[in-house]
């Protein structure tokens, strides 16, 4: 394919080549009719930001860029507002990047990058003009975590299939994207890319090469499918960071959360070009309370005053807010949300009406993902249990009759799934004026309790049936294996801080009565739900 280049573009290539040998050049440019190939008439656009992972550079005023490079560097264009790159053929995954590792990766159980041989004359970055808005919103999901194309299948019928037609700008996936087999990427990707929007993923820490010989190379599957670990980008008036937070050890299965020298340094060059009245959204796998430099992080973001940050990795659904004793150096504490999974804990439970596992996390909410809307600094949240109403929003637990001297003994405990200390939760039975307050705690969710303990019950049955004395893990998982298609382990119950509770009244007469909860979220969003219980004699 012919590629194009002005005089004054070609001469700057040249010079640059020639001023330093490990210079990556090249020129961005206004690829206007999207075929990816530089025609006559399509210029460099200057000002643009490209990136080695490390340092970042910009395009001159024909479009042209000279970053440093080694043996083992992405270069990537960091899109601006109003811009987008390529996205792949039958994965929508934006291709804004160029992999330099000219031996390819060593040898290890899944392909890494073959070998991409020596550095080319100029890596070109195609954009192409969009339109977008103050307004906007994104589709963001926790772990998928699918160790086989079986798992993807449950994704797509349990969440892709109701979001197909989506009016989001794009959509992310904060890691765990798979589950060790990294031959899941391709089916994975090739599946996501059935909701037509371009989708992000960050790297979780079972999206690795566990066998890599060295640190570096254990991102290699990950950069050969979905591109670079790091990276920023902006969309609209927000500018966004997927940072990679996991740190192994190289040829174990060990890791820790954490960033190294080479990411803090992007992030400290990253924001040197971002405004301070621009929302940064940092997206990551570990939380963000858990990494080895989360006060040197702090520190690069103290002087912006509008932040938030999106982890996932726990199976549970949490907003922190991180004040100055958490070495937050603002007035206004850090809003940081652990994200709940699409997974689940790893597609887990029966199956229900249509073979897809019930996937509840350990906190007691269901599998989920969710909308974020953002609107200039501000943003919300609207989190989604999938094939359920939008209104979904909790889970009611009592006991289904209870005798009427003991119904003030008796307390009505709430899960609501993406509730915050900064929640109201409240109740009233049947029609009385007025709503009481319920008291948010710390606890397990009953359902999920009970759910572990009908599954642990069938286990010891079984365990009795055969004569087996002693019901260990090695048992234990047996039998999950073997009845892997009626019933699949459930993980945990986990303590979780999104229950409330309040006591039933004292006087209530015998007969069925309807239990109403409503809560009003941080964002100013109210949902509410019913639940029928009797009062015996």
């Amino acid at each position: 394919m012919k590629r194009w280049y002005s005089t004054l573009a070609l001469a700057c290539i040249i010079t640059c080549a020639l001023a330093q040998a490990d210079d990556a050049t090249g020129i961005v440019y206004n690829d206007k009719n999207g075929d990816g190939v530089r025609d006559a008439g399509e210029r460099g656009i200057p000002g643009v930001l490209v990136s080695n992972g490390v340092d970042i550079v910009t395009t001159d005023k024909t479009g042209c860029y000279r970053v440093p490079v080694t043996d083992d560097t992405v270069v990537f264009v960091i899109k601006p507002r109003g811009w987008m790159t390529p996205v792949g053929p039958g994965s929508d995954v934006p291709r804004f990047y160029y992999i330099h590792k000219p031996n390819g990766s060593p040898k290890m159980k899944y392909a890494g990058v073959p070998p991409t041989g020596p550095l080319p004359f100029s890596i070109d970055f195609p954009l192409h003009r969009q339109k977008e808005g103050k307004r906007f919103r994104v589709i963001c999901m926790g772990d998928t975590q699918t160790r086989d194309v079986e798992e993807v299948q449950y994704l797509a019928h349990d969440i892709l299939e109701e979001l197909q037609g989506t009016d989001a700008a794009f959509g992310v996936t904060l890691g765990d994207n798979v589950f060790n087999d990294l031959t899941v990427f391709e089916p994975l990707v090739a599946t996501m890319s059935g909701l037509g929007i371009a989708w992000r993923y960050v790297p979780g820490n079972h999206d690795h090469n566990h066998d890599a010989p060295t640190v570096e190379a254990t991102d290699d599957s990950f950069e050969r499918v979905l591109g670079p670990s790091h990276y920023s980008f902006n969309y609209g008036p927000v500018h966004f960071i997927v940072l990679n937070d996991i740190r192994h050890d190289a040829g174990k299965d060990e890791y820790h959360g954490g960033l190294g020298e080479r990411q803090l340094t992007f992030v400290k060059n990253d924001l040197a070009h971002v405004g301070h009245e621009q929302l940064v959204v940092l997206m990551m796998h570990i939380p963000i309370m858990e990494l080895d430099e989360t006060r040197v992080l702090y520190a690069l973001l103290k002087d912006f005053p509008h932040t938030f940050s999106l982890s996932a990795h726990t199976h549970t659904q949490r907003h922190v807010f991180i004040g100055k004793a958490g070495g937050w150096m603002q007035e206004t504490p850090h809003h940081h949300l652990i994200h709940g999974t699409a997974c689940g804990c790893w597609w887990g439970g029966n199956f229900d009406e249509v073979g897809i596992p019930m996937a509840q996390m350990s906190d007691g909410g269901s599998n989920n993902y969710s909308f974020i809307t953002f609107d200039g600094s501000k943003y919300d949240v609207d989190f989604r249990v999938p094939r359920r109403p939008a209104d979904y929003q909790m889970n009611i637990w009592l006991p289904e009759r209870i005798p009427a001297s003991k119904s003030a003994k008796n307390s009505a405990i709430v899960n609501v799934f993406g509730g915050s200390d900064k929640s109201r939760v409240e109740m009233r039975i049947d029609n009385a004026k007025g709503w009481t307050t319920m008291s948010p705690f710390t606890g397990q969710d009953p359902y999920l309790v009970q759910a572990i303990g009908r599954q642990e019950a069938f286990v010891g049955k079984l365990a009795e049936l055969k004569g087996v004395k002693e019901v260990d893990k090695p048992f234990t998982r047996q039998v999950h294996d073997d009845f892997d298609m009626a019933m699949r382990r459930l993980s945990g119950p986990a303590d979780t801080d999104h229950l409330w509770k309040a006591n039933l009244p004292p006087d209530l007469l015998p007969g069925s009565h309807t239990l109403t909860v409503r809560t009003t979220d941080m964002f100013g969003r109210e949902y509410s739900a019913k639940r029928m219980f009797i009062i015996g004699q």
